[in-house]
Parts: C-alpha cells; sequence; structure tokens
C-alpha cells in the first residue's frame, strides 16, 4: 500500500513538472505528518529516486536521445512507414526541433521527476548517508537539466509547495551544485566497498570535474572560455579518484557493458544496477539497458531487433581498423547467435557462419550509405549498426529482449577521468602532459599512440572512446563544433546550443524563461 502511495503521489508530481505537494503535503488530507513519518520512510523515498534514473538515461528517447541523436554520432532514419514517429529523430539529428518536441518535453519532465524524488527523501528524516546519496542524485539530474536547458526549476525541502518552483540560471546552477557536491563527499561511500550502483565519493568527485570543465560552455556556449583555476580542479579532482586505486583501464573493453560488468568492469565508477527482478520491478520507468542494442539491431538478428538507430559512416571511419573500439567477437554471445558487438557493417552472420537474410530473403548486408527518410531496398539494410552492451544470453531466456538484462547501466568510466584531466592539461598549456595519458587508453584498444594532443585529436578520442554513452552533443559544444555540417546536417543557427523549454512547462511555471530564438 505505501509503495503505492508513493509510486501515485510521484507520477502526479512528475506530471505538473515539480510545482506539486511533497508526499507529507499530498497525504496531508488523511494522514498527519507524525502518521506520514511513521509510514514513509526515507529508505523507500531513496529507492525511488533510485529507479526513477532508468526512464530519463537508459530509456533511448530521453536524456541518451537528446545527446546522441542530435550528433555525428548517431541517427534514426525512418524506415518505409517505421521509425517515423511524426519526425522526432529527423528534428533531432538535423537540429529542427521545436519547444513542442516530444521527447524533449517527455526528458525535461522526467528529469524534473528525479530531481523531485531525490529532493523529497530529505523532507523524511534520513541518515546522513541517505541525505548524501538523496542530494547527489538530485545534483545528476540538475546537471543533465543544465545541460539540455540551460535553466534549472529547483526548490528546498520545506518551500511552499503551492507555488512555483524558483528557477536557477547557468550561474547560480554552477555554483549551487560545486557547493552541494563537495558538502556531500564526507557522508558518501568509498569505492570499491560501495557498490558501483550506489552514489560514492567517485561518483560525486567525476561529476565536479565535468562541471569544472564545462563551466565556461555552460555560461557561453558561444565562445566557451576555460579558467585555469576551474581546470586545475579537474586535474586535482582527477588524482583523487585515480589515487583510490580501484581503477584501471579494462584490457577488454566491452566486459564494461557486459552482464556481468558489476564484476568485471575495472573502470566503472557509477552505473544503476539491472537485471531479472530488478529493472522490471520499477514499474513504468521505461526501457532498461536492453533498448541499446534492440534499437540497432534488424529483426532476422538474434536477439530480434527493432530495426531502428545507425551511426554514421563518417564516424565509423575515425576507428583504425586494429582499434577494438571498431568491433569483434565477443564470448558468450557470438558463438551462440553469431552477433559481434561495436559497430556492425556489411553481410551479417548467424552462429554457424550462414549468411542472414532480410526479411525479403536477400542478403543482410548493412550499408554504409544511411539517409533520414530510407525506402525501398534500403529500408532494412541502411546504416552501420551499433552494439556497445553485449546482449545478455546468460541470465534467463528473456534477458536479451526484455528489461530481464543483467547489464548494469554505466553512467561514469574511468576512462573519461583520465580523458578530462588530459583535456584540462591541452586547455592548459600542458599538452605534452596530456599526451600520455590519451596514449595509455589508445595503446589498451590496440590503436596506434598519437604523436601529439591537440583540440582536434582530443575531441576524436573522445568520441572514439565514449560513442554512444551519452556525452558527444556535450563535447561538440564544448569543443565549439556542434554547429558544424555533418552527414546528413548542415550548418545551423546558435539557438540549438540549447534545447527549448516545453510550451506546457512554460505555461505551468512563470518562473521559467524561454532560450532565445524559440
Amino acid at each position: 500500500m505505501i509503495s503505492n502511495i508513493i509510486k501515485t503521489t510521484l507520477v502526479i508530481a512528475g506530471c505538473v513538472t515539480f510545482t506539486a505537494c511533497s508526499l507529507k503535503e499530498k497525504l496531508g488530507s488523511t494522514l498527519t505528518d507524525k502518521q506520514s513519518d511513521s509510514l514513509i520512510k526515507a529508505d523507500q523515498l531513496l529507492q525511488t529516486a533510485y529507479n526513477n534514473l532508468q526512464m530519463a538515461y537508459q530509456d533511448f528517447s530521453q536524456v541518451w536521445g537528446m545527446s546522441e541523436i542530435s550528433t555525428d554520432e548517431a541517427v534514426g532514419p525512418t524506415r518505409g512507414t517505421d521509425w517515423d514517429d511524426n519526425g522526432v529523430w529527423r528534428a533531432l539529428h538535423t537540429h529542427s526541433w521545436t519547444p513542442d518536441h516530444a521527447h524533449i518535453q517527455n526528458s525535461f519532465s522526467r528529469l524534473l521527476l528525479e530531481e523531485f524524488s531525490a529532493t523529497n527523501v530529505l523532507s523524511f528524516h534520513p541518515t546522513k548517508e541517505q541525505a548524501a546519496e538523496a542530494r547527489f542524485l538530485r545534483a545528476l539530474s540538475m546537471f543533465s537539466v543544465l545541460d539540455l536547458y540551460g535553466q534549472v526549476p529547483f526548490r528546498n525541502p520545506g518551500d511552499n509547495l503551492l507555488e512555483a518552483p524558483k528557477v536557477l540560471k547557468a550561474a547560480e546552477a554552477i555554483d549551487f551544485l560545486i557547493s552541494e557536491l563537495n558538502s556531500i563527499l564526507p557522508d558518501l561511500g568509498d569505492r570499491p566497498a560501495t557498490p558501483a550502483y550506489i552514489a560514492n565519493k567517485d561518483a560525486a568527485r567525476f561529476l565536479l570535474m565535468k562541471l569544472y570543465l564545462n563551466k565556461g560552455t555552460f555560461l557561453n556556449r558561444q565562445a566557451p572560455a576555460f579558467d585555469a583555476a576551474d581546470m586545475q580542479q579537474v586535474i586535482t579532482l582527477a588524482d583523487q579518484i585515480t589515487a583510490v586505486g580501484a581503477y584501471s583501464i579494462n584490457e577488454k573493453y566491452f566486459d564494461n557493458f557486459a552482464r556481468d560488468n558489476d564484476v568485471i568492469s575495472r573502470e566503472n565508477i557509477f552505473t544503476q544496477q539491472n537485471g531479472p527482478g530488478i529493472s522490471t520491478a520499477r514499474g513504468d520507468n521505461g526501457n532498461n539497458v536492453y533498448c541499446r542494442w534492440m534499437c540497432t539491431l534488424h529483426y532476422n538478428q538474434n536477439p530480434s531487433g527493432w530495426n531502428g538507430f545507425t551511426t554514421l559512416s563518417d564516424f565509423y571511419d575515425k576507428f583504425e581498423t586494429t582499434d577494438v573500439r571498431r568491433g569483434s567477437s565477443y564470448a558468450n554471445l557470438t558463438e551462440l547467435t553469431g552477433l559481434r558487438v561495436g559497430f556492425l557493417e556489411g553481410q551479417q552472420y548467424d552462429k554457424n557462419g550462414n549468411q542472414l537474410l532480410d526479411r525479403k530473403g536477400r542478403p543482410l548486408v548493412f550499408t554504409r550509405d544511411v539517409a533520414l527518410k530510407a525506402t525501398g531496398d534500403e529500408v532494412e539494410v541502411a546504416g552501420i549498426r551499433v552494439v556497445k552492451y553485449p546482449p545478455d544470453f546468460l541470465t534467463s531466456s528473456l534477458s536479451s529482449s526484455t528489461n530481464e538484462a543483467s547489464n548494469d547501466f554505466v553512467f561514469f568510466r574511468y576512462a573519461d577521468v583520465l580523458l578530462m584531466k588530459a583535456e584540462a592539461l591541452l586547455r592548459t598549456n600542458k599538452a605534452p602532459d596530456g599526451l600520455p595519458i590519451v596514449n595509455q587508453i589508445r595503446t589498451a584498444r590496440g590503436a596506434s599512440a598519437f604523436t601529439d594532443l591537440n583540440l582536434t585529436n582530443l575531441l576524436e578520442e573522445r568520441g572514439r572512446e565514449l560513442y554512444w554513452e551519452g556525452w558527444r552533443r556535450q563535447d561538440l559544444i564544448r569543443f565549439g563544433k556542434f554547429l558544424d555540417p555533418w552527414q546528413l546536417k548542415t550548418a545551423d543557427d546558435p539557438k540549438y546550443l540549447v534545447y527549448p523549454i516545453p510550451t506546457s512547462d512554460l505555461a505551468i511555471n512563470k518562473n521559467l524563461v524561454q532560450n532565445p530564438g524559440y
């Protein structure tokens, strides 16, 4: 019963974009504060806050879609009459979205629901550890709202919940988040004793690194500045994470995303736990990580996918043929199904080496060419497919095609820590110090070493290492490349450096102001 009360209230809260009452006030007509405190526990609310990460971040149509389909790494072509969805995927890739775009609106609501869920924990007498975890989850969702929308609705526990929340502009949000993360650090658990799927000190340090690295970008997206003191903070935080001694670069790249990545990855800093009885128990919280492979694989592959998203050939060509990130076979997958991991281009095969066919009986050959609207023979085969998370065929018979998949979703990885440190060194005229850091990663991935480090090859290396992990849009903006033309996109308007505030939310919260140009 209590679980149902909590779920119902949080859904209501999400629907009205963070302006609804807290659980106490919502139940106030039937329960006193004392009674609600005795019935609703902080640990239940904290679990709800963790659960609400799934739809916002794991589902392909929310933050991930806005952060990847809008870049040179991914495209969602319409395939005949399939995957059109009123043009939402084309609008993201071509930078032609409006304030009424469905995924822009849904992502805003889901991120604010997560912020509400985490904030609400603080009203029900959490332990200092529970409070620190809740504040971290709130900071994570606020960071995403800041990154995507440039302004952040916010309220403290105890604020008048019948009034619209105040809205933090970029500078206010940055200052709050840096102060907040530093404040909670002592009360968060240490890795590796604390599992990666629980908010921990290194996750907070990682998020601080992102804030300092992107601070100048968030303040001026058309002309980012990189203050030397901010870059030194990035370097210091990276060294603190390294000093923990819990992390190193995995010899097998795709182990970081495998069904047992909670055990075999030495890179993962913060994740969301998945698996039978875990992801499905989150109710209506959307697809878990299995949608990462389902949205790209063809119907006749194993697992049978939805035949949707692809990468672009120009991006694929950035990889050397020896680079393991480009693709390979993978144990407990390829020998069971014929499926490889990484990028899938050309003829596809089953586990016995037989050629797979499309639904019309023609060879299933994924082509380099892809259009925003695939037609004719290209409908089923256009585009190079991407399998970042090896499908889980061992956990249960349903794992490869439902929310039963056990691959934990990866938010933060140690390789990104090293690349951020290298970037901070480069931006403070210490490129020679950053070069061996980047080459450490390239060598581990089977790529040739760089002879020098510059902004161009570092951005490309971030793309190769972190493709389809949700960072590409942010990186392109920080490096001044998001408005450049690329495959299937022309040069475009600076207004697209930030997403619009959804029209429906402007009507609800009078403190929100539409971003310029929309």
